[in-house]
């Protein structure tokens, strides 16, 4: 394939013209980074907040970079979310209430097996500490929410009926979007109560509902005497939290105030989190504390420690030592008496919430290796698998409990014969994926609808098998797709679910970008090596699977693309950028390569930006259909993306509005957005993230990489972004050299977790050895 000219688009008899048949396609620039989302949440894994925690102002990550060709890009398939289910019996919850409810049932159960384990506790292997009470709370997602007036002024069409929950009888009725946590429901009296106070120092009266939300009914005597726990509103900064302290307490506050500091550690491992860290290097702590002109920043941590904000882990170290390293005063007597310097081990700084997570991961994957049985003979299964790769998986699987299977999108069809051969022999099997997209693959791979379910269906208790009276689910395989996405805090509520004997197969492409929330638990899984891995033979064909292939080990070159496969569209600016993408999808892409608009996806850096996800909807919308916006800004037939929770977004598209709430129709769903969480989980979504695309494909995808996207650019970020298109592949190319520079020399960002440590220091049976 070849490059058009710049600022030129094919015309009908150049399109086929033979001279623009085949061609090659440049790849050079490589991209990867953390695309930041503008409004924190509504990717869970694209916020702007994913800054080095040392310097909290971290840059946002930019657009798009591009490479060099010329056409149509991707689609925005029925790749639609998971939507909640509710029946109109009263006992009958939608499926965000029934995963909440899931949720706080497993972290009670999780609180009395620790707190049953009493005595000392060896730092790196158990968790010690009162962090277990913390773990009911919800935590707010955005502040300042403004509910939406006057829009919803549409009657509702009538909802397609939908499959009830089993729960409940009585005919079916959309699901309403997920409810907010009771946490969020601040009584009025509590929010002007707040309010008050926050106008006493001069902080703006919107933040009085987030503020009441997260800090209780208490909050308006928790601000008066301790202003600083304003930073646990999401979006404060600490530079607002100093003024609002300022004019409350006057000359009683300063720099080493240990509510100051104490505030300030939480802050620096919340905004870690954001970055995807479960832990964070005591030093690196200590010095975003100097940084923020705390003097005695050994001094903070000690108190932050002792007031349980953070947590204390270092391996080889008992409680009392590592806490002693934290403050920063080992080293002397320990230096002497081990004779040859060694390697210092650091010292780590964890939420409670993570570090419980990580540790009841580690148990529960431990236990799933050590109770695998062997009664069942794998051995007709896997000599009649489709392919040598799904043979070699059904004879791990066989002999493990636990297995990671990595490899790209035709691997998939591997877990699918695995499937099948479980079912037929008789075994309770099933996978589950992060989106609808992704269970209709699978599905389709397997020949069975049953084969797949979301993951957040699974949890909650809205799909699948159900549990038994011990709370697992009723499973003898349970196989995860996409596992790069599983964050650690859903990882252990899933393992925290599966009875002993049960095995578990993770999968997935470990070369796409890692999960919205905080943990690395593929990653980790495979750098411990304290299971078998099965690595797929099976390449994604084709010239996108070509170049994909040659991205994934960091490089990006020129592939033949005789049915303009790939196609590279070079712009100079932002402005042509998104007058090129609109072209694309609107014209070129459909006539070219047959794929509709409705089945092509644009894919950006990020938000913002001249050409963010933003100016691409609104440029995307005025083309595709043109609206007044009179439901809140979505007018009828809008694609849509809804994000019912941090890092779950669920395509679909705009059916009407009323005073209930915005419908949508989530891939054959109807969901229910209430009024007031329109503006704030509601976006449209001809253009996405590569977050938020992650997981999902189309028949086209357009990546659209202007100028300013450079810094923006990672190799996974370009992996994940070019692999999401199944037939085609356009990109909107302006980032020149930065597009082979990010593929080469941006590995992906590296993140701050225990989980590989703590699943070293596991047992591995003869049984289970890593090959």
């Amino acid at each position: 394939m070849t490059a058009l000219p710049r600022g030129e688009t094919p015309e009908p008899a150049a399109e086929n013209d033979e001279d623009r048949g085949p061609g090659a396609v440049a790849a050079d620039t490589p991209g990867e980074d953390r695309a930041p989302g503008e409004d924190g949440g509504e990717d869970g894994g694209e916020d702007a907040d994913r800054a080095p925690v040392t310097a909290e102002d971290g840059p946002a990550a930019g657009e798009g970079a591009p490479t060099t060709a010329e056409d149509p890009a991707e689609g925005a398939a029925d790749t639609a979310g998971d939507g909640a289910a509710a029946t109109d019996a009263p006992a009958a919850l939608s499926e965000a209430e029934a995963e909440l409810a899931a949720q706080r049932e497993l972290h009670e159960r999780i609180e009395k097996r620790k707190a049953g384990k009493e005595g000392p506790i060896p730092a790196g292997t158990k968790l010690s500490g009162p962090a277990a009470d913390l773990l009911a709370a919800v935590r707010a997602v955005e502040s300042g929410e403004k509910p939406g007036t006057a829009f919803f002024d549409s009657p509702a069409a009538a909802p397609a009926p939908r499959r009830a929950v089993p729960a409940g009888p009585g005919p079916a009725r959309p699901s309403p979007a997920p409810a907010e946590p009771a946490a969020r429901r601040a009584s009025p009296e509590t929010a002007a109560a707040v309010a008050a106070v926050l106008t006493e120092g001069g902080a703006p009266e919107a933040l009085a509902l987030p503020a009441a939300a997260t800090l209780g009914e208490q909050a308006a005597h928790l601000l008066r005497e301790d202003p600083w726990q304003l930073l646990a509103v999401p979006g404060v900064r600490p530079e607002q939290a100093d003024g609002f302290a300022r004019a409350l307490l006057g000359a009683e506050c300063g720099p080493d105030d240990e509510r100051r500091t104490a505030a300030l550690v939480g802050w620096l491992m919340e905004r870690a989190a954001l970055q995807g860290h479960t832990a964070l290097d005591a030093d690196e702590v200590r010095a975003a504390l100097a940084g923020r002109g705390v003097t005695g920043p050994e001094a903070a941590v000690q108190h932050a420690v002792a007031e349980g904000v953070v947590l204390v882990f270092q391996d080889g170290l008992d409680p009392a030592e590592a806490l002693d390293a934290a403050e920063g005063t080992d080293g002397e007597e320990s230096g002497e008496e081990a004779g040859e310097a060694s390697e210092p081990v650091p010292v780590l700084l964890g939420l409670d919430r993570y570090a419980l997570a990580e540790e009841s991961l580690a148990d529960g994957l431990g236990r799933l290796i050590n109770s695998c049985g062997k009664g069942t003979d794998w051995a007709d299964a896997a000599a009649a698998a489709p392919s040598p790769s799904a043979g070699e998986l059904i004879r791990t699987v066989a002999s493990a409990g636990l297995v990671a299977h990595s490899g790209g999108e035709s691997a998939r069809a591997e877990p699918a014969a695995l499937i099948a051969a479980a079912r037929g022999l008789g075994l309770r099997a099933l996978a589950t994926a992060h989106s609808v997209d992704g269970v209709h693959r699978l599905a389709a791979e397997a020949g069975d609808p049953r084969a797949a379910v979301t993951l957040s269906g699974l949890l909650s208790g809205t799909a699948g098998p159900g549990r038994d009276a011990d709370g697992a689910f009723a499973l003898d395989l349970l196989v995860v797709l996409d596992a790069p996405q599983l964050d650690v805090e859903t990882a252990a509520m899933l393992v925290e679910s599966l009875a002993d004997g049960t095995r578990l197969v993770l999968s997935g492409d470990p070369h796409v970008l890692g999960s919205a929330g905080a943990g690395r638990v593929f990653a980790d899984v495979l750098a411990a090596r304290a299971c078998p891995q099965v690595v797929s033979r099976t390449p994604d064909p084709g010239p996108i699977g070509e170049l994909v292939s040659g991205i994934g080990i960091g490089e990006i070159g020129r592939v033949d693309a005789p049915g303009r496969e790939v196609v590279i569209v070079p712009v100079r600016d932002a402005g042509e950028a998104v007058h090129r993408t609109v072209q694309l999808v609107a014209d070129s892409v459909p006539r070219a390569i047959g794929v509709p608009s409705s089945d092509t996806q644009v894919i950006t850096v990020g938000h913002g930006g001249s050409a963010g996800t933003k100016a691409l909807n609104a440029a995307l919308k005025q083309r595709l259909n043109p609206g007044s916006g009179r439901f809140g800004g979505f007018d009828p037939g809008d694609r849509v993306v809804h994000v019912p929770a941090p890092g779950r977004a669920v395509p679909g598209s705009v059916v009407s509005a009323d005073a209930e709430g915005l419908h949508l129709d989530c891939a054959g769903t109807p969901v229910v957005v209430p009024q007031d969480r329109v503006e704030s989980s509601v976006r449209h979504s001809w253009a996405l993230s590569a977050h938020q695309a992650a997981g999902m494909r189309w028949p086209a995808v357009v990546v659209v990489l202007p100028g300013d996207a450079a810094q923006g650019l990672s190799r996974p970020w370009v992996y994940t972004a070019f692999s999401r298109g199944e037939r085609h592949l356009s990109v909107v190319h302006g980032v020149d050299q930065a597009l082979p520079r990010a593929v080469a020399e941006i590995p992906a960002q590296e993140r701050t977790t225990r989980l590989r440590p703590l699943l070293e220091a596991l047992p591995t049976p003869d049984a289970v050895q890593a090959p």
